[in-house]
């Protein structure tokens, strides 16, 4: 599944991949996802779509928010 909402993608990395969303793992992902020539973030576009990786960076940033 795809998630569509911050709820359902923070309970798909956290519960399903059990993926800890610390500081670190955000900063590291923020990374790459907020650059454009990274071929990571090309092949995300690719297959997702900008408007998905737009929100997925968003999210990102929304859980480290709700760490400070």
């Amino acid at each position: 599944m795809i998630p569509k909402t911050y709820q359902q993608w923070y309970r798909c990395i956290t519960e399903e991949c059990g993926i800890p969303l610390t500081q670190a793992f955000i900063a590291s992902r923020l990374a790459v996802l907020e650059s454009q020539d990274h071929q990571e973030t090309r092949r995300f576009v690719s297959l997702y779509g900008q408007q998905h990786l737009n929100s997925v960076v968003q999210w990102f940033k929304k859980a480290g928010e709700e760490l400070l």
